[in-house]
């Protein structure tokens, strides 16, 4: 699939544990020290062993300056969109325009509805995503004066007020990996935000799932390169290769660099809970996977600026 020419973000992927309560916030601040561009957090309300995404996600926010925050990605079936939207607004505006907003349909349905959540139909869940997202643009459009009315058939708005509008343009990230989230993806989101080690295939398997999305937002008008690629990641720094990030940081840079050219991916988030794995990454990985990138994009000529 094609490069689609986007920058590259660097960031991680925290457990939310609430044990002790504040280690992800201390592995938030080490994401920002070690350069890196975002911090992103898992989102499941019905684990006792987590704490609250969106109080980790206050807390964080206040003790950084730099980095962006996001969901990876958000329960949707236990959190209202209308509420999701000014929460995320909110904390965008508290943040000064340092968030993003991931999403997920659902899973683990049986701890959803042990948690007051209707069971869905994957089909139905799908249709409330595409719902909620439209209920939560609508929130934003501050500049629209009409009260939002959505009747849709999961998630409904009846004349819910508008506002207040986020700080900036907070992109939607889905997670998504069957054709129907994917095709969702290209017709409306701002990212995919797919994981790794849930691709049977490894990275061979982004090339049909890129084309489907992109195929979705031709059909919908849009350029394929709006669509933000990332992707959550896991490996072990070592001196000697082993198999995919499974090696020193220059192997990791080479994998890397070949996964963004080959699949357009231009955000890679690390799953670790070692501030030290985090700061070889940003300091070592990082720098090395851009310069790569840019220099392959050099030479093929297809340096050209593309959607931030």
């Amino acid at each position: 699939m094609p490069d689609y020419g986007r920058d590259l973000l660097f960031g991680s992927f925290i457990t939310p544990a609430a044990a002790p309560p504040r280690r992800a916030v201390e592995m938030t601040v080490a994401t920002e020290s070690s350069g890196l561009d975002l911090a992103t957090f898992q989102d499941h309300p019905y684990q006792p062993r987590f704490l609250d995404t969106w109080t980790l996600l206050s807390y964080a926010a206040a003790r950084t300056e730099r980095i962006t925050l996001a969901t990876n990605v958000l329960n949707l079936p236990l959190r209202q969109p209308v509420i999701v939207a000014r929460s995320a607004a909110s904390l965008d505006l508290l943040s000064g325009g340092r968030f993003e907003l991931g999403l997920g349909a659902g899973a683990f349905w049986d701890a959803i509805v042990a948690g007051g959540g209707e069971r869905l139909e994957p089909g139905d869940a799908v249709t409330g995503l595409a719902e909620a997202i439209s209920i939560i643009r609508g929130i934003w459009d501050e500049a629209e004066r009409t009260p939002l009315r959505v009747d849709g058939k999961i998630h409904r708005a009846h004349g819910a007020k508008r506002g207040p509008a986020p700080a900036h343009g907070v992109g939607i990230w889905i997670g998504a990996y069957k054709p129907r989230m994917l095709r969702l993806t290209g017709e409306t989101g701002d990212g995919w935000v797919p994981t790794l080690s849930y691709l049977p295939g490894g990275p061979a398997d982004l090339a049909a799932m890129n084309e489907a999305i992109d195929d979705a937002a031709a059909a919908a008008g849009r350029d394929p390169a709006v669509v933000r690629r990332l992707l959550n990641i896991n490996g072990s720094f070592s001196a000697a290769g082993g198999g995919l990030l499974q090696g020193p940081p220059g192997q990791w840079a080479r994998e890397l660099a070949d996964i963004a050219l080959a699949h357009g991916i231009s955000g890679f988030l690390l799953g670790t809970d070692s501030a030290e794995d985090l700061a070889r990454f940003g300091r070592e990985v990082a720098p090395q996977v851009r310069e790569l990138v840019a220099a392959a994009r050099r030479r093929e000529g297809t340096a050209k600026p593309a959607p931030a």
